[in-house]
């Protein structure tokens, strides 16, 4: 890349960085995608120096149809046409170009997997725990606080103590593009919260703000929370695979099968767009269907 193309991607990365204030995860991802456009635009012309403020439309679509001939999915194939059009936005406010070459291209649609759930029996027999230590105070109390709020396993990371508002039954949520957000607390969780804040002293560092805590006393690490979740799963005797999500998955299922209350559930998970909310919709069809084969005379079987 030449040097004036250099300096494009260093204004983009700090726009990302700074200006937008993405995970250092989030902006290696959406760089890694541009980095493979713009050399593959280069392999395509390797006696001339490429621009990016002069990429046309059919170059996207031919270097997407490359990747699909290779065997990428629809998901990724998404994820790549999604960063490139991130950055020809920021190119268009700008003022560096006039038209965002990405706008009209599609990726070859994807069967869209639905989330795996845990149903009311299974998660019943994993939150039957009688804590006999500090750390299974602590598990249980943030399993409880995953399924009643539903939150995103970098939420719960987050958390410090006094995002927690007992009184109004609520914690304060930093989810993605730091947006805030409220979501409610349910009985039970709240009492694990409350047992656990009681005994959080005992391994909690001086000074640290955080919610949950190692037996280091520092805050809790995302692979930590998923080694305790595996760890209680055979604990409890559970078949089936356990991580944050699936708690996650299970309660946006869970509340929108009982309330049918799409905009909610949006709400308190965090949605900025109700499609991705609508696939547990899916979910509750499927629930439906399966009660209607049992139940409705000309479809149970003979």
């Amino acid at each position: 890349m030449d040097s004036a193309t250099d300096s494009l991607l260093n204004r983009y990365h700090h726009h990302l960085a700074s200006e937008r204030r993405y995970s250092p995860r989030t902006v290696s991802s959406y760089e890694t995608d541009l980095q493979a456009f713009l050399g593959w635009l280069v392999q395509q012309s390797p006696e001339q120096v490429v621009s990016p403020l002069v990429v046309q439309t059919w170059q996207v679509r031919q270097w997407i149809s490359q990747l699909h001939r290779k065997g990428l999915s629809g998901k990724s194939l998404q994820r790549k046409l999604s960063s490139i059009r991130r950055f020809y936005r920021f190119l268009l406010r700008e003022n560096l170009i006039e038209h965002n070459p990405v706008v009209d291209v599609q990726s070859p649609k994807h069967a869209r997997k639905l989330p795996d759930t845990l149903d009311a029996e299974t998660l019943d027999r994993l939150l039957d725990i009688e804590p006999d230590d500090v750390l299974a105070v602590r598990d249980r109390a943030l399993m409880e606080l995953l399924y009643s709020s539903g939150l995103r396993l970098s939420e719960l990371v987050g958390l410090d103590v006094r995002d927690l508002d007992r009184r109004q039954q609520q914690v304060r949520v930093i989810g993605k593009g730091n947006k805030e957000r409220y979501v409610p607390v349910g009985r039970v969780a709240l009492s694990a919260l409350q047992e656990w804040l009681y005994q959080r002293g005992a391994l909690a560092a001086h000074g640290e703000t955080a919610l949950f805590v190692s037996k280091l006393g520092t805050r809790l690490h995302p692979r930590s929370i998923q080694y305790r979740l595996n760890h209680w799963r055979l604990q409890q005797g559970l078949d089936q695979h356990v991580h944050p999500h699936k708690l996650r998955h299970s309660f946006a299922s869970h509340v929108l099968e009982s309330s049918g209350d799409l905009r909610a559930v949006q709400e308190m998970l965090g949605h900025a767009d109700i499609s991705t909310t609508q696939i547990y919709t899916h979910l509750d069809f499927q629930h439906l269907a399966s009660v209607y084969d049992k139940a409705h005379p000309r479809a149970r079987k003979k």
